[in-house]
Formats: C-alpha cells, sequence, structure tokens
C-alpha cells in the first residue's frame, strides 16, 4: 500500500483561474487541468529560475518528487500549446501559508502578516477566509 501524499507548500496564488486558447472558433475545447503544485513548480524552476533543490525547499517536498511534478507540469503544458487545449489551475496536494485568504465578497487574494483579524485591501469587506479553506471547499 503506497503512503499518503504529504501536502506541497504554495506560497503565491495563481493571479488567474487558467488561460484559454485564442484563435478557435466554434468549438469548445478540452481542458488541461494543471494542479496548483504544478503551477508552482513551473513558477518556482521557470520563472524565478531558482534551481531544482531551491524550489523543493520553498514547497516542502524532496527534490525528486518536485522534478516529478515538474515533469508532469511540463507535459500538460505541450499537451495544451500542441492540442489547442484550455489550460485551468485547481486541485492538487497543497496548502498555503496561514497569512494568505480570500475575500468572499469581490474574490480578491490577499496576504495579511499584521493583523489577526483581516478585511480586504479592495473592498474593505471582513467577509474573508483563508486560502487554505477556499481551495478545501
Amino acid at each position: 500500500m503506497p503512503r499518503r501524499k504529504r501536502n506541497r507548500r504554495i506560497q503565491v496564488p495563481p493571479v488567474i483561474k487558467g488561460m484559454s486558447v485564442y484563435g478557435v472558433r466554434g468549438r469548445k475545447s478540452n481542458e488541461v487541468i494543471l494542479r496548483l503544485e504544478e503551477y508552482e513548480a513551473i513558477r518556482l524552476l521557470d520563472y524565478q529560475n531558482l534551481t531544482q533543490e531551491q524550489a523543493a525547499v520553498h514547497m516542502d517536498v524532496s527534490r525528486p518528487t518536485l522534478t516529478r511534478i515538474y515533469e508532469e507540469a511540463r507535459n500538460k503544458v505541450a499537451t495544451a500549446f500542441v492540442e489547442g487545449r484550455d489550460i485551468i489551475f485547481k486541485g492538487g496536494d497543497i496548502y498555503f501559508d496561514e497569512n494568505w485568504y480570500k475575500c468572499d465578497s469581490c474574490q480578491a487574494s490577499f496576504n495579511d502578516y499584521e493583523n489577526s483579524n483581516p478585511s480586504c485591501p479592495v473592498c474593505n469587506s471582513t467577509d474573508v477566509i483563508t486560502l487554505n479553506e477556499f481551495y478545501s471547499r
């Protein structure tokens, strides 16, 4: 029996929910689901240019595990590009640091290191939840 997957730490949530194909008319393309840990691996390795060892520490996983996550992500992105599919960011075995919140009123994501009762910086609503609660719904 395989052991349970360890949750991967995500430092910054995606600013978008996904990406849509441009230039394809009249058909609904199949979606490629990019899990949030795969998004984070691409963000750390390709966008921030960290080494695999550094990125593994950021995600709280081993380097071989990070390599597997990254390979899956690259294959999914390549499939989406070649086959003209939309990319949707969702799901995965993840957790956020406790200082990240999502506003239920305007859906803005923000972090608040100083306040124990955070309010949304966009709409000033106090109807906020942690991103861990949001992604576990």
